[in-house]
């Protein structure tokens, strides 16, 4: 092997000099929306560790703390925690800071998998509930008040409701009414907020979730907000949680060598939004508006609007996500992502079998929101005449007429022994591992859970779209991990 060469290094060096058009995360594009006390700065200057003067980030008294108090102010917390391991290791310390070995915590089944990590840490157990579905956009929507109020009906001690709001795709629950229901039966609301720090910034966005009433939140400052890469915040909206709680629990879940580049990013990220925050979503809903407008125009090309909102348990939806579809032209979710990469260099952030997602932030620029119109009229005028009116792909929310059977919780089946069997093999078995399909990182199934025939199927179907699976220790999923049986 060449040591000369730096493959990393190397590929994002290529991929800068390709110059795309960006809608992907981290927000900041490039180095257009960093705040400009890192803009030029010399980085490595500021890779340090618990110098004179630098405070500590798990014991903070000095200007650590002083920048999580501005934190907190600026997204209206009663306190605000850095963290560094991104808003996986904030989902984790919320389950871990709300309930115990045996309690209950109230789950819709699209949560992110770092809540199974969660759960697996602490021992407790999932009470699932079902979020929405769009079957003309063939992805989960919101989880209605009325879903909540019956799994307390069903589930009075739940300690917790953890939601993910918004969604991936820019959908968002109705949180004010959803606290309301928690704090009736004494339970607390906590909020995967990862893609929604920049909400507190323009009225014309929907609610954040500290806004709303929700005891807890973690947030992915990266995402939308302008920090570096694996930066967030978990804030808490009330002292529902005990703050010393959180704190001994981020502890486990944190690195013990946190990287002070990230803590100053969100510094700094903090102190734009402050000053400049409603300019920056200005900037941004302006950009969502012409790409929206503009790509309706497109033959062939439909892009997901404010009718979804009142249904499909959707409040409301975020204006800068874009959310748009080819299937009109028969193209996949994932074909349309290539193309628009590799003909046009256009990079989206998420795609799935119908759909593709833009993030849009106010460091995009106008000739990012040009080239991705141009590059779908391009496609558009390539595929005109080659299709004969939609194509519909494989539904797969049939999986969730009825959620697996939980014969164990996922903290006893990830400690209980396990073995390897061929896929095929792996019926009325219970999962020793979950399987995640990413994007967007919603588990299938969960340790604990009974493989059936048809969510094998489900499996199958979506390792032959091209879909990645994380969780299987087997990617290729030949072989399934399950628990030995008694």
């Amino acid at each position: 092997m060449d040591q000369n060469r730096m493959p990393l290094v190397e590929a994002l060096q290529q991929f800068r000099e390709e110059a795309p058009a960006y809608f992907r995360i981290p927000g900041h594009r490039f180095e257009r929306g960093l705040d400009e006390a890192l803009n030029g700065a010399s980085l490595a200057a500021y890779d340090l560790s618990e110098a004179e003067g630098l405070d500590d980030l798990h014991h903070a008294e000095g200007v650590i703390a002083e920048a999580q108090r501005l934190a907190a102010e600026t997204w209206k917390a009663k306190k605000t925690f850095f963290l560094v391991n991104g808003t996986t290791c904030g989902n984790e310390a919320m389950v871990l800071s709300s309930v115990k070995e045996g309690e209950k915590i109230i789950v819709p089944r699209n949560v992110h998998k770092s809540v199974l990590m969660g759960l697996i840490l602490c021992g407790a157990t999932p009470v699932y509930v079902m979020p929405e579905y769009s079957t003309k956009w063939q992805m989960w929507g919101g989880v209605t008040p009325e879903t909540i109020e019956k799994a307390f009906a069903e589930t009075p001690d739940a300690k917790a409701v953890l939601l993910v709001s918004p969604t991936y795709y820019g959908l968002c629950s109705d949180l004010q009414a959803i606290a309301e229901i928690c704090h009736c039966h004494n339970a607390a609301l906590l909020v995967d907020e990862a893609h929604g720090s920049h909400l507190y910034f323009s009225e014309q966005l929907p609610l954040g979730a500290l806004e709303s009433g929700a005891d807890a939140c973690a947030q992915s400052i990266h995402k939308t907000a302008g920090s570096f890469t694996q930066s967030s915040f978990l804030s808490l909206g009330s002292g529902r949680l005990d703050e010393a709680r959180v704190a001994a629990n981020l502890q486990m879940v944190q690195s013990t060598s946190p990287s002070y580049l990230l803590m100053a990013s969100l510094d700094a990220a903090r102190r734009g939004m402050a000053l400049h925050g409603k300019e920056r979503m200005e900037r941004a809903l302006e950009l969502g508006q012409r790409a929206r407008q503009e790509l309706a125009k497109i033959k062939g090309i439909e892009v997901l609007g404010t009718e979804m909102e009142g249904t499909c348990g959707v409040w409301k939806i975020d204006p800068t996500r874009l959310v748009f579809s080819a299937r009109e032209l028969g193209i996949s979710g994932y074909d349309l992502q290539v193309r628009l990469y590799e003909e046009y260099r256009v990079s989206t952030e998420l795609a799935d079998e119908e759909n593709v997602v833009c993030v849009i932030t106010w460091a995009n620029s106008e000739e990012d929101i040009t080239r991705l119109i141009d590059a779908l009229a391009g496609i558009s005028a390539a595929e005109s005449g080659k299709t004969a009116g939609r194509t519909k792909f494989t539904e797969k929310q049939w999986l969730f007429r009825s959620l697996p059977e939980m014969v164990k919780t996922p903290r006893e089946a990830y400690f209980a022994e396990k073995e390897a069997v061929p896929f095929a093999e792996a019926e009325g078995r219970i999962a020793a591992e979950m399987a995640v399909p990413y994007p967007p990182g919603i588990p299938l199934i969960c340790p604990g859970e009974r493989y059936s025939r048809e969510m094998l199927e489900l499996m199958r179907q979506y390792k032959a779209d091209g879909c990645e699976f994380h969780g299987p220790s087997d990617a290729s999923l030949e072989v399934l991990y399950v628990l030995k049986e008694e």
